[in-house]
């Protein structure tokens, strides 16, 4: 995405610039590591493999016949660095007079690479090589081809891909001076080969754009991606790929002729009008089989309200992530525009507006109306995000969908719980619980089950409406939001990704810079065609075994996709 924000100067006259999106050229070659010519080779190795006795050279056939191409400079620059292979070590070489110019070793650890998640941090630190050398082209070897097997193989392509282009990401429209991704060609050497690799390869590229167009919204600043900002952005994805895709985006007065006084009551206060934004999917040449609906939080800023944000556990300095839902949602819409998947209809829906402070703004024991009719008395008004959803899920439900997947930054409790590299999800459908699992595995990305235990819902009732928005004791937060929005979303299955534990940070274990992860931008593809780096809001697109997609939440391509379902 060359820009996400408004092409005019907002608040600060503050203006993005424009930044070529990353274009990288995936292929999966066969050839000898030693015969390939680019600028920088990397070879991915075992501590096994970097093994070899005093004054001997390596054991392992492509180190030794590389060692032996370079006189030997192979085992001396090991053995100066204290290289043996251990997952995280990192030697480049630079080379004259070769094919490449530059040689890099990536140790694994004790074995090779055989989960999505664990293929997808090769593909980081591939890119910090490549990086870190300026290279326009690049190779990436396998010491040990055979330890990958070969029906993981394809899989373990698409991984690296998008991990590459994880690694590779960097934020840099707000910078007076930055710096330039010049990779443009990258070959994986010893992953396979062939149409099967290739058409994983293209889909992970796919899903990578839909995750860094994710990150580019999160990372928008809220003084220049407000709700009207962020609706144009939809609007482009719907445009961009109109053979597919419609747009709907509805102002505050038609919220208010669909009876959306929850949302409404908490874009009160703020100078930024809201936009309610729904994007829908129709697969090319009808045949409908299934209907999804995903929906997302999309406050573009959080102060809190009149229960204002204060101390350094809320973090109102990050509270423009508070839209991190929202980026999951339209990265797997962008994403969807580029794969096509048939027989599937996939309603994409955000609530978007600011929660801020004014005379007009919702007070704490108000009491609003959602648009199902069910009153709310709000005593926290810093709990927002669960009454733009509400009125999102019943405006969800008027879609005639099969199934309902709702992504949000919803509460920190779930961190408390699950700590910064877990998501929580909590659905009363067990079917659609094992079909996110499995997505689960397939993409790499964490996610843990919650119960949605209902007697705690004692704790919402409120004594002049149906319900609080957060209810008299602050023990099992999680459950009681989702419990509160089970109230609005009764007409079909509905899942929860709870995605604000997962938001922002630098792994230990990753090579990916500390902006929003963006947790679920890559698990929403996996589910045969049915409905990060940190991690962040669901988006998840992973291939299934069958060939179909999997829609999920997790984008880091929403830091993150992360980052990003059920049978579609």
């Amino acid at each position: 995405m060359a820009q996400t924000a408004a092409a005019v100067a907002a608040l600060g006259l503050t203006k993005p610039n424009v930044v070529d999106p990353l274009q990288i050229i995936f292929a999966a070659i066969d050839i000898e590591p030693s015969d390939w010519e680019g600028d920088v080779l990397a070879v991915a190795v075992t501590e096994k493999d970097v093994c070899r006795s005093p004054g001997s050279s390596f054991e392992n056939a492509v180190l030794k016949r590389l060692d032996s191409q370079f006189g030997g400079l192979l085992s001396e620059a090991s053995a100066e660095e204290d290289f043996s292979g251990k997952a995280g070590q990192l030697v480049v070489l630079r080379l004259q007079g070769q094919g490449f110019k530059r040689l890099g070793l990536i140790g694994l650890g004790r074995s090779a690479p055989f989960t999505a998640a664990a293929c997808r941090g090769l593909g980081e630190s591939f890119a910090s090589v490549a990086k870190s050398a300026r290279a326009g082209s690049a190779a990436l070897a396998l010491a040990s081809p055979g330890g990958i097997h070969g029906e993981f193989k394809p899989n373990a392509s698409a991984a690296i891909a998008s991990g590459t282009v994880l690694g590779l990401y960097e934020d840099n429209r707000y910078r007076s001076e930055s710096s330039k991704v010049h990779l443009k060609r990258v070959d994986l050497i010893g992953f396979g080969y062939g149409p099967e690799v290739d058409s994983k390869l293209e889909l992970a590229s796919h899903v990578s754009s839909g995750v860094t167009f994710g990150k580019d919204l999160v990372n928008s600043p809220a003084n220049v991606l407000t709700p009207v900002v962020l609706a144009g952005e939809a609007s482009k994805i719907a445009s961009t790929y109109s053979d597919v895709f419609t747009a709907t985006i509805l102002d505050e007065e038609r919220c208010r002729e669909l009876k959306m006084g929850s949302y409404l009551a908490v874009a009160a206060a703020s100078a930024n009008p809201p936009r309610f934004i729904h994007l829908c999917y129709k697969p090319p040449g009808g045949n409908v089989k299934r209907k999804l609906a995903i929906v997302g939080k999309g406050l573009t800023f959080d102060s809190g309200g009149y229960n204002i944000k204060v101390g350094a556990v809320c973090s109102i300095e990050l509270m423009k992530w508070d839209m991190g839902g929202s980026a999951a949602v339209f990265g797997a819409a962008k994403a969807l525009g580029q794969i096509k998947p048939p027989g599937v209809q996939v309603h994409f829906i955000v609530a978007a507006c600011e929660n801020m402070i004014s005379g007009t703004g919702m007070r704490p024991g108000d009491i609003v109306t959602a648009s199902n009719g069910k009153t709310i008395e709000v005593d926290n008004t810093d709990a927002e995000g669960r009454l733009t959803l509400a009125d999102a899920l019943v405006y969800a439900c008027k879609q005639g969908v099969d199934k309902i997947i709702d992504l949000a930054t919803l509460t920190g409790f779930c961190r408390v719980a699950l700590g910064p590299s877990i998501a929580g999800i909590l659905t009363p459908s067990d079917e659609l619980h094992e079909e996110v699992a499995a997505a689960s595995e397939v993409s790499g990305e964490k996610l843990w089950r919650l119960p949605l235990e209902e007697s705690y819902w004692e704790t919402m009732k409120s004594g002049v409406a149906d319900m609080l928005n957060t209810g008299a004791i602050p023990q099992g937060g999680v459950i009681t939001a989702a419990l509160f929005l089970k109230q609005f979303s009764g007409c079909t299955s509905t899942l929860l990704g709870r995605c604000g534990a997962t938001r922002t940070g630098r792994r230990p274990d990753s090579a990916s810079p500390p902006w929003w992860n963006g947790f679920s931008g890559t698990r929403r593809e996996s589910t045969k065609m049915k409905a990060r780096r940190g991690r962040g809001s669901c988006l998840m697109l992973s291939p299934t075994r069958e060939g179909g997609i999997l829609l999920v939440p997790t984008f880091s391509i929403c830091s993150g996709l992360q980052n990003k379902w059920t049978h579609i």
